[in-house]
């Protein structure tokens, strides 16, 4: 998942004194901070720059699984594949009106324990 690694930059510094595992944690962590503190439902600014930020990390997320040469075993990418294709919809929801943010921060919340390996992602 070193995808993630640009946007976790721009706020925690250089790579070389970071994990690549600790960066991705931190740029979950930052995100579903932004959908916690912004309204649930699409009524402000906030909430849609935070499903926007949310969208970024997702779309690059994928991408970086999708990458050929990603280590990654196979059963974890296709899941967490899934889980991108299905948040980018569910953020498409919200930014409509027809959803919450509620689905996103859960499933950023079990991407990050099991970043932290406190249980499958």
């Amino acid at each position: 998942m070193n995808a993630i690694m640009p946007f976790a930059e721009r706020a925690y510094g250089s790579p070389a004194l970071r994990g690549a595992k600790d960066m991705e944690y931190d740029a979950f962590s930052r995100v579903t901070r932004m959908l916690h503190l912004a309204p649930r439902e699409c009524r402000s600014d906030a909430t849609v720059v935070a499903v926007s930020r949310n969208n970024e990390l997702w779309t690059l997320l994928a991408t970086d699984l999708a990458d050929p040469a990603n280590g990654i075993e196979d059963q974890v990418k296709a899941g967490l594949i899934s889980l991108a294709i299905f948040s980018l919809k569910h953020g498409q929801s919200v930014l409509s009106g027809k959803a919450t943010t509620d689905a996103l921060i859960d499933i950023n919340l079990a991407v990050m324990k099991g970043l932290r390996g406190e249980g499958a992602a």
